[in-house]
């Protein structure tokens, strides 16, 4: 599944106004009369990015973009309600995983092709500082994108927040908290998975109820985010199964 790509002022513009699910728009360095342009943009939570007028010639192709060129998400995102009511219809606890601020796409695209074959109800990223729904994304989850919900929010923190109302335990992941298998990790949980570099955020860590690391016993002392996730994953998996 590919981006589209949206080039010009009042196709940008339009497409907005739509809530059309955009990524990313770029703006032409010096370009000017664009700022209602550029704050309907952050508003929608898109990035925006200055770019060269070569890069936005590449981006529409040689067409006529005025100083503006965007691309929009591969898929639309879900809602946390959309995730929170897969649970529902199954009838099991809640099961969320939460990138905070994954920006590798090929990261975040094994992360939802690990949650989909966990049978986790969905995924949820923020809209700032983070990967998104983009081709790359598709391609790396193998087709699990089609599959599993992402939801895409404006604040992470509160969302953990709105989802500890619901009952759902949420679990941090970080390489000084307390080793995963020493953890009741039954009953609805939700699983943040903190970015490659920085690990989680401070408010989104405040936020969790209990912070979990993975024992390391070689000479690398981490392991990349994608990887954590999947082993805490099915250690999530393990426990809801009732299994020792």
């Amino acid at each position: 599944m590919e981006e589209q790509i949206i080039y010009g002022r009042n196709a940008v513009t339009e497409a907005l106004r739509a809530g059309k699910a955009i990524d990313t728009v770029f703006v032409q360095r010096g370009a000017t009369g664009l700022g209602k342009l550029i704050a309907l943009a952050k508003e929608n939570g898109a990035v925006v990015k200055d770019s060269s007028a070569d890069k936005l010639d590449e981006l529409s192709g040689g067409g006529k973009h005025g100083g503006v060129a965007a691309i929009a998400a591969a898929a639309e995102y879900s809602t946390i309600e959309d995730i929170l009511a897969v649970s529902e219809e199954r009838g099991t606890a809640p099961f969320i995983i939460i990138a905070d601020e994954i920006q590798d796409p090929h990261n975040l695209g094994a992360i939802i092709r690990t949650a989909e074959a966990a049978g986790a109800d969905g995924v949820v990223i923020p809209k700032r500082r983070s990967a998104g729904l983009t081709s790359t994304v598709f391609k790396t989850s193998a087709g699990a994108a089609n599959w599993v919900k992402v939801a895409r929010v404006a604040n992470l923190a509160e969302t953990i927040k709105l989802l500890k109302t619901k009952g759902i335990w949420v679990y941090g992941a970080e390489a000084d908290g307390e080793p995963f298998y020493k953890a009741d990790l039954t009953g609805g949980a939700a699983l943040v998975i903190g970015s490659e570099g920085n690990g989680l955020g401070r408010l989104v860590r405040e936020s969790c109820d209990m912070i979990l690391s993975i024992d390391m016993y070689g000479k690398i002392n981490s392991l990349n985010a994608s990887v954590s996730a999947g082993i805490l994953m099915y250690e999530i998996v393990r426990a809801r199964r009732g299994d020792h």
